[in-house]
């Protein structure tokens, strides 16, 4: 463990853009192999505004790198922040405990946020209109919400008392695991299950994905599945019955033109309809 987060606190630029790009290529391939659904889509034509919104992510979080670096260096120089005043643990443990932690105060939480409060949501709308949800998916974040999620991880930094290796490390199991859940693919139903006690997956995932409420207000969790256990945000549906997108901006065309994307978060919508039977 101690050389694994020797690693991270010193992990190049160009190795964290192999695991985004890396961990990219394996799943669109597994999704060839294994698909959930079967119905035919353009795969590259899909990919491009997503594909967009993974660059404009990297553009966002790269300037602003440093701030997560002095913020992790005052924390750990203060002793400050939840794993400092915790008992003193194995290292092992350290890590799982400030993962878990992170994984609840920058990613549970503000994700549980954005659909609640609604300007947050008219942001976060540009992951949900995805009406073919793959591993491209994963990183389609309007700019707006990139900086949104940025400031939460600064906030998870402070409150845990996240060393930069944790940091580094999360962000990276963080990239794999949202590529992994949120890829079309078809995993043996009992191993999904059972996974799903543990971490976020791809049917679990999905049903978030549901064009409709409630199940749209479901499943928030990142990387571990129980914060959504823990708090009672946590649903099921039969894959065969989930449909992506959400119903009050339905139009598919408009919703993969990167243009139109990027004006969402401004434009006006009905109130959507709560339908538990879909």
């Amino acid at each position: 463990m101690e050389a694994l987060l020797n690693y991270f606190e010193t992990i190049p630029s160009l190795h964290r853009a192999i695991i985004i790009v890396g961990g990219l290529t394996f799943f669109w391939l597994l999704e060839g192999i294994m698909p959930l659904f079967g119905k035919p889509y353009k795969k590259w034509q899909h990919a491009i505004p997503n594909i967009f919104f993974t660059l404009t992510t990297v553009l966002v979080n790269l300037p602003l790198a440093f701030l997560l670096l002095k913020s992790s260096d005052w924390v750990v120089s203060n002793s400050f922040g939840i794993l400092y005043w915790l008992p003193e643990m194995p290292l092992w443990l350290f890590a799982v405990v400030g993962l878990l932690l992170m994984d609840l105060v920058g990613a549970y939480l503000p994700h549980l946020i954005e659909h609640k409060v609604k300007p947050l949501w008219m942001v976060h709308l540009v992951h949900h209109t995805d009406h073919n949800v793959d591993a491209t998916t994963a990183n389609r974040h309007h700019p707006l919400e990139s900086v949104i999620r940025y400031v939460f991880t600064l906030l998870g930094v402070f409150v845990i008392g996240a060393p930069i290796a944790l940091v580094m490390l999360y962000q990276s199991l963080s990239v794999v695991a949202t590529q992994f859940n949120h890829a079309n693919i078809k995993l043996p139903k009992r191993f999904d299950t059972v996974l799903s006690y543990v971490i976020v997956s791809p049917d679990m995932h999905k049903v978030h994905h549901h064009y409709r409420l409630p199940y749209t207000d479901s499943n928030y969790g990142n990387i571990f599945s129980v914060w959504d256990r823990l708090f009672g945000t946590f649903m099921k549906l039969d894959a065969n019955k989930i449909v992506y997108g959400v119903d009050v901006f339905p139009n598919e065309k408009k919703n993969t033109h990167i243009g139109e994307l990027l004006k969402q978060p401004f434009q006006k919508y009905d109130k959507p309809t709560i339908n538990p039977d879909l």
